[in-house]
């Protein structure tokens, strides 16, 4: 058995580091979906919640189902 004490480890190099990123980002990019709802971006990142697609507008916060008669 060989003795492999001196094995690079990662990307070798800073620089080659950042061109593998670089590569596996721009491969990426092909692949990734482009925002169906750009009118709803805001809401998100201003906190709104969506429950299975749909804007929740006050989230449940008794923690049951209380109906007042």
């Amino acid at each position: 058995m060989r003795l492999r004490q001196r094995v690079t480890k990662g990307p070798g190099s800073r620089a080659a580091g950042i061109a593998m990123a670089f590569k596996l980002i721009e491969s990426a990019q092909a692949r990734w979906r482009a925002v169906n709802a750009p009118h709803l971006v805001a809401l998100v990142r201003a906190g709104a919640t969506f429950e299975k697609g749909i804007l929740v507008e006050r989230p449940d916060e008794s923690g049951g189902d209380q109906h007042v008669a």
